[in-house]
């Protein structure tokens, strides 16, 4: 069956944009902790971003129950509990040490354009380990990333590559896996897991940076460490979750690929860091690999096998489903519900609803 409901665009929104919002956050949010960084140590800055976005979103948590705006989303689930874990781990641990760590001896600007290496991790683990389809079109604009971010990095270090660049390039493997087993949790409410990451991972970096005995920062550089992990770590991964739903892993980490844009537009223009040649052809490279993601377009005929899963929705084509006494009224909202099998043709990403073999 052929679907023509929706313009030939529509399948961008809100997937695209809740992407390129996250990644604009997360961008902007690198420049501004390499300026912390003299007034706070790397292990204890990491923390105090994870710590700031954790808190920030506990806020936004209780002032929607105090507001009886409850969100129409699905709770995290006990067989969610291991997958949760591993994210804090990977992504909220392991990923801003090495990242703290990386920027302690690399300009902004570059360490801003070495994150699109997240970008193309991200889709490697999609690809390779968790089977989503990737086309030439997006291979070829990992692979314009992946040369922007190896010209940049070059000269000087172990291996013609700086010790801090490897550091950032261990914080976006670290995320990569990261992006990819949160997408095993996207159905759930975002804010609820983008608060228990920050809370949990921002308490373990703590607790690590004090066992080290380290100068503690004054309550201006703790505070603006934790606006900037507020917006640039807790904001830009609710955003990134429903993104999501919405893309698939490989996708969003394409799109996400915009973040070091903003990071080096930012570090340039506002901390007076040089352009240089390796900088321009690294952005031009890398400018090329964003448009060949952003130019994709994905459809063909395509099955839906049954399946019962529990995440917000409307009654749109993939959900026309009955309504039992004890499920929700009003639209959008969250309940287990079932899925026939379907056959139709429509442009798609890989989101919670488009998993299947090509």
């Amino acid at each position: 069956m052929l679907d023509r409901t929706k313009s030939r665009w529509s399948y961008l929104w809100p997937g695209v944009p809740l992407a390129l919002g996250s990644a604009a956050l997360f961008g902007a949010s690198t420049p501004l902790a390499k300026a912390l960084l003299g007034d706070i140590g790397p292990w204890m800055l990491a923390g105090l971003l994870y710590l700031g976005s954790g808190l920030g979103l506990f806020c936004l948590v209780r002032l929607r129950r105090a507001l009886g705006r409850e969100a129409a989303e699905a709770s995290l689930k006990r067989a969610d509990l291991p997958w949760l874990a591993a994210v804090v781990l990977s992504g909220g641990i392991l990923g801003p040490v090495l990242l703290m760590l990386g920027l302690d001896a690399t300009p902004a600007s570059s360490a801003s354009l070495l994150l699109n290496l997240e970008g193309v991790f991200t889709l490697g683990i999609a690809w390779v380990i968790f089977r989503e389809n990737v086309e030439l079109r997006i291979g070829a604009g990992a692979a314009a990333i992946l040369l922007g971010a190896a010209i940049l990095s070059s000269g000087g270090g172990i291996g013609g590559l700086g010790w801090g660049a490897l550091a950032i390039a261990g914080a976006c493997l670290a995320w990569a896996i990261d992006n990819n087993l949160t997408r095993k949790l996207s159905s759930a409410d975002p804010l609820q897991i983008a608060m228990i990451k920050g809370l949990a991972a921002g308490s373990v970096n703590l607790v690590l940076a004090a066992s080290l005995r380290p100068v503690w920062p004054t309550a201006w550089a703790a505070a603006a460490g934790a606006g900037v992990g507020f917006l640039g770590y807790g904001v830009s991964l609710v955003l990134f979750v429903l993104a999501l739903r919405h893309l698939g892993a490989a996708r969003t980490g394409a799109y996400f690929s915009l973040a070091p844009f903003v990071g080096a537009l930012i570090a340039i223009l506002g901390f007076a860091e040089p352009v240089t040649a390796s900088f321009l052809v690294a952005a031009a490279l890398m400018a090329v690999g964003l448009f060949l993601h952003l130019a994709e377009r994905h459809e063909h005929e395509h099955v839906h096998q049954p399946l019962t899963h529990e995440h917000r929705h409307v009654h749109d084509q993939h959900h026309q489903h009955a309504h039992g006494a004890d499920d929700p009224p009003g639209e959008p909202h969250a309940h287990a519900h079932a899925h026939p099998r379907l056959i139709h043709r429509h442009p798609h990403y890989p989101d919670i609803h488009h998993r299947h073999a090509h």
